[in-house]
């Protein structure tokens, strides 16, 4: 009987969109989920620690197992009968915070690692996009730092931007939004003034974080594609980006879909989150604060002894 393989994968949280870059851009965040796999044991088993501990599946319906097993079948090959995982979990689920995108980055890794599979980035999120329709939070969590991402082909096209760090924080509300409600209520279309307005503050954004020019990130996060409906979905949200303003925040905008918000700035985090937080409260929508910044590294996977 061939030796039990454990692997450690480290994936990062991620925000996406910021602002204009409707599913074009994402940037990996100093939260971290931590996965501990054996495959091949005399035992299948899984535990979760921390975030979604008490609402994540416990066997092999979980997405990180069923990303492994999609990449499994694709190369021909099977997973063992055994596996055990455990998850140490920092990335709060259902949030805007890219935990769905990291959990299928995860179980495709391991299984690439296990399986010894060579597979390119474009592929891997390639089979990312499978399971979000989208490769932006993908992206930056394979990557890490700022990641601009589009489609190419059949596959996608990512390219990671040198910045600074740039500190944030994210105001977490307590409502369940999912990505399906938020998709719900785009517009199916946009007039050509909006679409221009929007190139024209991504190619700000993308400016301002690369030259580390945070005084114009207020004018380039502003977006007409989809943060004005999402925002109605999420009560105390509007207030909150205006209350994180008027705190001293270069700038605030959703995260991802949502329901989160996420606010840069160089200093006075703590006054910005505690302003987020009295402007959802009163809006009956107690919220949580993660203080981070970005991060250059992406995910990582060590096979270990």
């Amino acid at each position: 009987m061939a030796e039990p393989i454990s692997i450690r994968v480290r994936v990062p949280a991620t925000s996406a969109n910021l602002g204009p870059a409707f599913d074009c851009i994402g940037l990996a965040l100093d939260i971290w989920n931590e996965v501990y796999f054996t495959f091949g044991g005399r035992t299948e088993n899984v535990t979760i620690e921390g975030e979604g501990m008490d609402s994540l599946p416990r066997d092999r319906s979980n997405l990180i197992l069923r990303a492994a097993a999609r990449l499994a079948a694709e190369s021909g090959s099977a997973l063992p009968a055994a596996i055990e995982m455990h998850c140490r979990n920092s990335i709060p689920i259902s949030s805007g915070l890219g935990s769905s995108s990291g959990a299928v980055m995860t179980g495709l890794l391991a299984a690439k690692t296990f399986l010894n599979i060579d597979l390119s980035n474009e592929r891997l999120l390639s089979l990312a996009a499978e399971f979000e329709g989208h490769a932006d939070n993908a992206a930056a969590c394979l990557l890490g730092g700022l990641v601009v991402v589009i489609p190419h082909g059949q596959t996608w096209l990512a390219e990671k931007v040198p910045m600074p760090v740039l500190k944030a924080v994210v105001a977490l509300p307590q409502i369940n939004l999912s990505t399906q409600q938020a998709r719900a209520v785009l517009p199916k279309s946009t007039s050509f003034h909006d679409a221009i307005a929007n190139i024209g503050c991504t190619a700000l954004l993308v400016h301002a974080l690369r030259e580390g020019r945070f005084e114009l990130l207020g004018q380039a996060m502003q977006d007409r594609l989809h943060q004005p409906y999402r925002l109605e979905l999420i009560p105390g949200a509007q207030a909150a980006l205006q209350a994180a303003y008027e705190a001293g925040a270069s700038g605030a905008v959703l995260s991802g879909a949502g329901p989160s918000l996420i606010a840069l700035a160089e200093k006075g985090l703590e006054e910005i989150g505690a302003a987020m937080q009295k402007a959802f409260a009163a809006a009956g929508s107690p919220c949580r604060l993660f203080f981070t910044r970005s991060v250059q590294a992406g995910a990582r996977v060590t096979r270990e002894k």
